[in-house]
Protein backbone atom coordinates (compact mmCIF):
# COMPACT_ATOMS: atom_id res chain seq x y z
CA UNK A 1 0.00 0.00 0.00
CA UNK A 2 1.48 3.38 -0.82
CA UNK A 3 2.51 5.75 1.68
CA UNK A 4 -0.21 8.02 1.25
CA UNK A 5 -2.82 5.72 1.63
CA UNK A 6 -1.20 4.90 5.01
CA UNK A 7 -1.37 8.22 6.03
CA UNK A 8 -5.39 8.90 4.57
CA UNK A 9 -5.66 6.14 7.40
CA UNK A 10 -3.66 7.73 10.04
CA UNK A 11 -5.16 11.02 9.93
CA UNK A 12 -8.57 9.17 10.09
CA UNK A 13 -7.28 7.72 13.50
CA UNK A 14 -5.30 10.38 15.10
CA UNK A 15 -5.96 12.21 18.13
CA UNK A 16 -4.37 14.88 19.89
CA UNK A 17 -1.15 16.38 19.69
CA UNK A 18 -1.30 13.87 16.08
CA UNK A 19 -1.10 10.94 18.32
CA UNK A 20 -1.67 7.38 16.74
CA UNK A 21 -2.34 5.29 19.82
CA UNK A 22 0.64 2.90 19.63
CA UNK A 23 -1.77 -0.49 19.44
CA UNK A 24 -3.00 1.16 15.93
CA UNK A 25 0.65 2.37 14.70
CA UNK A 26 1.78 -1.13 14.23
CA UNK A 27 -0.32 -2.53 11.60
CA UNK A 28 1.83 0.11 9.72
CA UNK A 29 2.99 -2.32 7.71
CA UNK A 30 0.18 -3.92 6.82
CA UNK A 31 -2.30 -1.43 6.88
CA UNK A 32 -5.98 -3.92 5.75
CA UNK A 33 -4.99 -5.07 9.21
CA UNK A 34 -5.37 -1.82 10.61
CA UNK A 35 -8.56 -1.18 9.08
CA UNK A 36 -10.01 -4.69 9.96
CA UNK A 37 -9.01 -3.69 13.79
CA UNK A 38 -10.38 -0.12 13.78
CA UNK A 39 -13.86 -1.25 12.32
CA UNK A 40 -14.14 -4.26 14.89
CA UNK A 41 -12.94 -1.32 18.00
CA UNK A 42 -15.44 0.85 16.60
CA UNK A 43 -18.57 -1.35 16.42
CA UNK A 44 -18.10 -3.15 19.20
CA UNK A 45 -16.85 -0.13 22.14
CA UNK A 46 -18.30 2.96 20.58
CA UNK A 47 -21.06 2.39 18.55
CA UNK A 48 -24.14 4.02 19.03
CA UNK A 49 -26.69 0.91 18.76
CA UNK A 50 -24.91 -0.46 21.77
CA UNK A 51 -27.62 -1.15 24.60
CA UNK A 52 -24.31 -1.10 27.73
CA UNK A 53 -23.42 2.29 28.66
CA UNK A 54 -19.88 2.88 27.94
CA UNK A 55 -18.18 2.26 31.14
CA UNK A 56 -19.36 -0.51 31.34
CA UNK A 57 -17.79 -2.27 27.92
CA UNK A 58 -14.86 -0.46 29.23
CA UNK A 59 -15.04 -2.50 32.48
CA UNK A 60 -15.72 -5.49 30.22
CA UNK A 61 -12.26 -4.67 28.37
CA UNK A 62 -10.27 -3.45 31.80
CA UNK A 63 -11.34 -6.84 33.24
CA UNK A 64 -10.46 -9.04 30.23
CA UNK A 65 -7.29 -6.98 29.68
CA UNK A 66 -5.98 -8.12 33.51
CA UNK A 67 -7.10 -11.41 33.49
CA UNK A 68 -5.11 -11.74 30.11
CA UNK A 69 -2.07 -8.98 32.15
CA UNK A 70 -2.17 -7.00 29.03
CA UNK A 71 -0.82 -3.74 30.88
CA UNK A 72 -1.37 -1.70 27.68
CA UNK A 73 -4.86 -2.39 27.28
CA UNK A 74 -5.45 -2.83 30.89
CA UNK A 75 -4.20 0.83 31.68
CA UNK A 76 -5.62 2.38 28.54
CA UNK A 77 -8.89 1.20 28.76
CA UNK A 78 -9.13 1.62 32.11
CA UNK A 79 -8.48 4.87 31.87
CA UNK A 80 -11.44 4.94 29.49
CA UNK A 81 -13.89 3.36 31.78
CA UNK A 82 -12.60 6.56 34.48
CA UNK A 83 -13.21 9.12 31.97
CA UNK A 84 -16.78 7.75 31.02
CA UNK A 85 -18.38 7.29 34.18
CA UNK A 86 -16.91 10.85 35.69
CA UNK A 87 -16.56 9.62 39.05
CA UNK A 88 -13.05 9.02 40.22
CA UNK A 89 -13.84 6.97 43.57
CA UNK A 90 -15.94 4.82 41.67
CA UNK A 91 -13.63 3.88 39.06
CA UNK A 92 -10.45 3.25 41.50
CA UNK A 93 -12.90 1.04 43.69
CA UNK A 94 -13.70 -1.06 40.90
CA UNK A 95 -10.09 -1.11 39.93
CA UNK A 96 -9.55 -2.33 43.20
CA UNK A 97 -12.02 -4.64 42.97
CA UNK A 98 -10.61 -5.99 39.08
CA UNK A 99 -6.83 -6.60 40.76
CA UNK A 100 -8.09 -8.30 44.14
CA UNK A 101 -11.00 -10.66 41.84
CA UNK A 102 -13.64 -9.25 44.48
CA UNK A 103 -16.03 -7.82 41.43
CA UNK A 104 -18.82 -9.08 43.81
CA UNK A 105 -18.31 -6.96 46.15
CA UNK A 106 -19.98 -4.19 44.28
CA UNK A 107 -21.32 -5.27 41.26
CA UNK A 108 -24.72 -6.55 41.11
CA UNK A 109 -26.00 -9.92 40.90
CA UNK A 110 -27.19 -9.32 36.98
CA UNK A 111 -23.80 -7.09 35.97
CA UNK A 112 -21.57 -9.91 38.16
CA UNK A 113 -23.37 -12.97 35.64
CA UNK A 114 -21.58 -10.60 32.55
CA UNK A 115 -18.90 -10.39 34.31
CA UNK A 116 -18.42 -14.50 34.80
CA UNK A 117 -19.58 -15.12 31.41
CA UNK A 118 -16.48 -12.46 30.35
CA UNK A 119 -14.15 -14.38 32.54
CA UNK A 120 -14.99 -17.79 30.91
CA UNK A 121 -14.96 -16.58 27.83
CA UNK A 122 -11.13 -15.13 28.33
CA UNK A 123 -10.14 -18.61 30.13
CA UNK A 124 -11.75 -21.73 28.78
CA UNK A 125 -14.18 -20.17 25.49
CA UNK A 126 -14.20 -24.34 25.31
CA UNK A 127 -15.97 -24.94 28.30
CA UNK A 128 -18.97 -22.42 27.60
CA UNK A 129 -22.03 -24.63 27.29
CA UNK A 130 -25.86 -23.67 26.56
CA UNK A 131 -26.64 -23.03 30.50
CA UNK A 132 -23.77 -20.65 30.59
CA UNK A 133 -26.56 -18.47 27.61
CA UNK A 134 -29.63 -19.80 29.16
CA UNK A 135 -28.26 -17.92 32.74
CA UNK A 136 -27.80 -14.67 31.41
CA UNK A 137 -31.54 -14.94 29.81
CA UNK A 138 -32.55 -15.75 33.12
CA UNK A 139 -30.91 -12.43 33.89
CA UNK A 140 -33.11 -11.00 31.26
CA UNK A 141 -30.45 -10.06 29.16
CA UNK A 142 -31.78 -10.58 25.46
CA UNK A 143 -29.57 -12.20 22.87
CA UNK A 144 -28.60 -9.23 21.21
CA UNK A 145 -27.01 -7.95 24.58
CA UNK A 146 -25.06 -11.13 25.43
CA UNK A 147 -23.84 -10.80 22.07
CA UNK A 148 -22.69 -7.18 22.35
CA UNK A 149 -20.92 -8.37 25.24
CA UNK A 150 -19.40 -11.52 23.67
CA UNK A 151 -17.88 -9.10 20.93
CA UNK A 152 -16.52 -6.55 23.38
CA UNK A 153 -14.96 -9.69 25.42
CA UNK A 154 -13.80 -11.04 21.78
CA UNK A 155 -12.15 -8.04 20.54
CA UNK A 156 -9.97 -7.41 23.80
CA UNK A 157 -9.09 -10.91 23.53
CA UNK A 158 -7.81 -10.07 20.14
CA UNK A 159 -6.19 -6.72 21.20
CA UNK A 160 -4.51 -8.11 23.99
CA UNK A 161 -2.94 -10.88 22.19
CA UNK A 162 -1.75 -8.24 19.43
CA UNK A 163 -0.48 -6.05 22.15
CA UNK A 164 1.47 -9.02 23.61
CA UNK A 165 2.67 -10.96 20.55
CA UNK A 166 4.18 -8.17 19.50
CA UNK A 167 5.37 -5.77 22.94
CA UNK A 168 3.69 -2.55 22.40
CA UNK A 169 3.53 -0.07 24.80
CA UNK A 170 1.90 2.94 26.06
CA UNK A 171 5.20 4.97 26.03
CA UNK A 172 4.20 8.51 24.50
CA UNK A 173 0.82 8.00 24.17
CA UNK A 174 -2.29 9.68 25.87
CA UNK A 175 -4.34 7.22 27.58
CA UNK A 176 -7.91 6.69 27.66
CA UNK A 177 -8.86 8.55 24.28
CA UNK A 178 -11.58 7.12 22.14
CA UNK A 179 -13.99 7.83 19.28
CA UNK A 180 -16.33 10.46 19.65
CA UNK A 181 -18.91 9.77 16.74
CA UNK A 182 -20.42 7.13 17.91
CA UNK A 183 -23.10 7.50 15.50
CA UNK A 184 -20.72 7.39 12.32
CA UNK A 185 -19.03 3.88 12.12
CA UNK A 186 -16.43 5.18 9.86
CA UNK A 187 -15.08 8.43 12.44
CA UNK A 188 -12.38 6.49 13.68
CA UNK A 189 -10.37 9.62 15.20
CA UNK A 190 -9.78 9.86 19.11
CA UNK A 191 -10.36 12.48 21.97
Amino acid sequence: MPQAKLKTIYNRIKGPNNQIDNVLSIHGLRPHTLTGHMALYKNTLHHSNNTFPNWFLELLGTSTSYINDCQYCYVHHFTGMKRFLNDDKKANLIKYHIEHNTLSEILKEKELALIDYANKLTLKASALVEEDIIKLKSFGYSDGEILEVNQVVAYFNYANRTVLGLGVTTKNEILGLSPKNMDDEHSWDHY
